[in-house]
């Protein structure tokens, strides 16, 4: 062989050894599956409809109520052009467990965030949804959400990676309640003097669905206003194969009713709160406060010639509405079969025991534990009661009822309008030692104010939810809290008042649940921990409309010197029109 051929071999091996590399190399740096957008255009319009057989206006997307069905994988960008066509009404879209790290102008609370979409604007939120797992959006103006204005996110792993647990099929359950006076009258009667409560709600609906009992209304009901015969309210049926496991995520949103949600028949294994894995355990009822998330495993391996009912029942509240029905329909039985069987009965309302062994119940899932840190920075104790201030029944905390401003938080702390908000620091406790949790108070003190906790960036903080008495004797309600861009720790729940001497000894440091929505149980107390550590403003609050609209939230700032160049679309209302350049 001529040294010219031995030199041209080398140079045809050197080649191929320098691909093969960069095969390698790029195996290595290419992702298997790049992120991607999701772009959705809705349009908010108020049309009659009839979820529960009784004719009302509601606030529809697209002509649906509930909304369109987000969905999306890890990482990718959603983007959301909300048209509102509602003529007289502001409207804005909160993402419920999206945490809008790098976007906190894009979190949807009206006066905290952003101002609110004027009629016949069109607003664009654009965010990443940065974790797999089961969500929520709903409108976050006034007391709008129970209008209808509400759906799912649902956020997929990336391709080729899997959950921790096996299903074959998955499906997506709002859990709502509904009212059949307007968000108007109700925010009217919340606000006057004197009080009018919302009362009970009439119905409650599975995916949107109910069944209002026309023929019991009184004073009775002209057909064209309530007709048990309309399609538009027939059960809501999910069918399903025989043989098979379905992921169920069970989500609620209701405006006051904490629920329990059954199937006839079947158990459930709870696989997933709010985005995380929970370590698997079986439920024949499942409870759930307004703003959870659940996913369940419900195996079909009960007779197949038939169908099962799906019942959701009010607890914690001695209410008057009827139980939400729904049909679990087995392939292939008819899916508008009623079964042969009378719905189950729900459990006792007012048992707080099962309900309490639930939260209780909730770890994280082995191989999936993020520890908390060992110790907090900060702790604020928020005592929740309920009392006259000014002659308004409002509920407070640590004896402040919360106002909205006009001028956005986010906006207000950027540019520097700090007139626009009191900046007198709400308490970060109550009195201890001589508050009796047990008793109605007299509270005369009470009052009113906008102001917010200033929290340091990438501190450590604990916030102790007290429940107590409200205005009516031997009275505790729950309460779900829900904390925008934010997952926390549950470290523990309680009974009686908590001991800031020997509760804190009990906490769960070893696999606490993260969450982003937790009840405080009557009568007793809930600790969460969380870092501090996106910059922002975000609302802390009462998940029941009502609750919220009463004054029953807090609001917190951290990092704000790290937040970004604000995007103008948000401002125009309070003192940030002349932020706007003409």
């Amino acid at each position: 062989m001529s040294g010219y051929q031995l030199s041209e071999s080398k140079s045809i091996a050197m080649m191929r050894f320098l691909a093969l590399c960069f095969f390698a190399i790029s195996l290595i740096t290419i992702p298997i599956a790049e992120a991607r957008i999701r772009h959705y255009k809705w349009e908010l319009k108020y049309e009659y409809k009839s979820p529960d057989c009784y004719k009302k206006l509601v606030i529809t997307i697209n002509g649906r109520t509930p909304g369109p069905t987000i969905l999306a994988q890890q990482n990718d960008t959603v983007i959301v052009e909300v048209k509102n066509s509602l003529l007289t009404e502001n409207t804005a879209i909160h993402w419920h467990g999206i945490r809008q790290i790098g976007t906190p102008w894009f979190d949807g609370t009206e006066g905290v965030t952003q101002c609110p979409i004027l009629p016949g604007d069109t607003f664009v939120y654009k965010f990443v949804v940065d974790r797999p797992g089961t969500y929520l959006y709903h409108a976050h103006y006034g007391m709008q959400r129970e209008a209808g204005i509400y759906g799912s996110i649902r956020v997929a792993l990336p391709d080729g990676e899997s959950e921790p647990f096996a299903y074959d099929y998955d499906r997506s359950i709002i859990l709502n309640d509904w009212y059949h006076k307007s968000t108007y009258e109700q925010a009217a009667g919340l606000s006057s003097i004197p009080f009018q409560w919302v009362g009970e709600p009439q119905s409650l609906l599975i995916q949107g669905k109910g069944r209002f009992d026309c023929s019991a209304a009184n004073p009775p009901l002209k057909a064209d206003v309530c007709n048990n015969t309309n399609p538009e309210c027939s059960l809501y049926s999910t069918t399903v194969v025989p043989g098979k496991t379905y992921r169920l995520r069970i989500s609620s949103l209701t405006a006051l009713s904490a629920l329990s949600f059954q199937i006839e028949g079947h158990n459930m294994t709870v696989v997933e709160a709010d985005g995380h894995y929970v370590e698997p355990f079986v439920v024949k009822n499942l409870f759930i406060y307004s703003g959870e998330t659940y996913s369940v495993l419900v195996k079909t391996d009960q007779d197949p010639s038939r169908n099962y009912w799906a019942t959701t029942n009010v607890v914690s509240r001695n209410a008057t509405t009827p139980p939400g029905l729904a049909i679990f329909n087995y392939y292939p039985n008819h899916p508008k079969r009623s079964p042969p069987t009378i719905p189950p009965s729900g459990p006792i309302w007012n048992d707080i025991e099962p309900r309490f062994n639930q939260s209780v119940a909730i770890k994280a899932r082995r191989g999936h534990i993020y520890p908390p840190p060992a110790t907090s920075d900060r702790v604020i104790v928020l005592l929740n009661t309920q009392n006259r201030v000014n002659g308004n029944v409002r509920w407070l905390v640590n004896n402040v009822s919360f106002n909205i401003p006009h001028t956005p938080y986010l906006i207000a702390l950027k540019e520097n309008l700090l007139h626009t908000f009191s900046q007198t620091p709400p308490p970060e406790g109550y009195d201890f030692k001589n508050y009796d949790i047990f008793a109605v108070q007299n509270n005369t003190n009470g009052t009113t104010s906008d102001a917010i906790y200033r929290l340091q960036l990438n501190s450590t903080v604990d916030i102790i939810l007290q429940n107590a008495n409200t205005m009516n004797p031997n009275n505790s309600e729950t309460h779900p809290w829900h904390l925008h861009g934010h997952d926390f720790w549950i470290l523990g729940y309680g009974k009686g008042k908590f001991d800031p001497i020997n509760d804190p000894k009990k906490y769960n440091l070893v696999d606490p649940i993260m969450k982003n929505t937790v009840p405080v149980h009557p009568f007793g107390w809930t600790a969460l921990r969380f870092k501090a550590d996106n910059p922002g403003v975000w609302a802390f609050h009462c998940h029941i409309e009502s609750h919220f609209f009463m004054g029953m939230g807090v609001v917190f700032e951290e990092g704000i010197e790290r937040v970004g160049k604000l995007p103008s679309s948000i401002m125009g209302c309070g003192q940030t029109k002349h932020l706007l350049k003409p």
